[in-house]
């Protein structure tokens, strides 16, 4: 049965915490619509209603221009263990680049990874909790670590290089101003 909430219980950012995956979806007005699955440890509940993750540099920058062009953003937590539960958690995003005035504060809050891109906020409008009888059980083995291993063998400038090639639009054409004009034109 479902249950609806307004803000994340203790009981529930507990229940974040333990989760070694989470996934994010966005979709722009028209277009395509984007679901990822996120690792490692880059999620951090800052409030009853506001959460955040360190968002790691990868093929696509998708959660950034749909973010960018509506801000709407959905992102589920489901339990691979013995105790079932999907929790989804609703509301509008943004991003914040390391450009940014809050990146200071904010990336203090996450472990400094390379590849670093972004932090995602959510700014959660509606929170709910479902059985999740029907997942499967997993037994977690360990975090993957290809993405830290590839950005650090890549490098800063290279990493950048990288945004400007494959993260400044959408694969539906969306800018995702990862990078500012002036970097764009080094």
């Amino acid at each position: 049965m479902a249950k609806f909430y307004s803000q994340l219980t203790e009981e529930l950012q507990a229940f974040i915490a333990a989760q070694k995956i989470f996934f994010t979806a966005t979709a722009p007005t028209t277009g395509r619509i984007n679901l990822s699955p996120k690792g490692i440890d880059t999620f951090r509940c800052l409030d009853a209603t506001t959460v955040a993750y360190l968002d790691l540099t990868g093929s696509g920058n998708e959660t950034a221009a749909h973010l960018q062009e509506n801000g709407r953003i959905t992102i589920m937590f489901c339990s691979f263990d013995e105790q079932p539960l999907i929790l989804r958690l609703y509301g509008m995003g943004k991003t914040i680049k390391p450009r940014d005035r809050q990146w200071q504060e904010l990336s203090l809050l996450f472990p400094r990874l390379p590849g670093e891109r972004q932090i995602v906020i959510l700014n959660i409008e509606s929170i709910q909790t479902s059985c999740g009888y029907g997942v499967p059980l997993y037994e977690f083995k360990q975090e993957r670590q290809t993405v830290i291993n590839w950005a650090k063998h890549k490098g800063e400038e290279k990493i950048k290089q990288y945004w400007q090639e494959k993260n400044q639009q959408s694969i539906d054409g969306l800018p995702t101003n990862l990078l500012t004009e002036i970097e764009v034109n080094k």
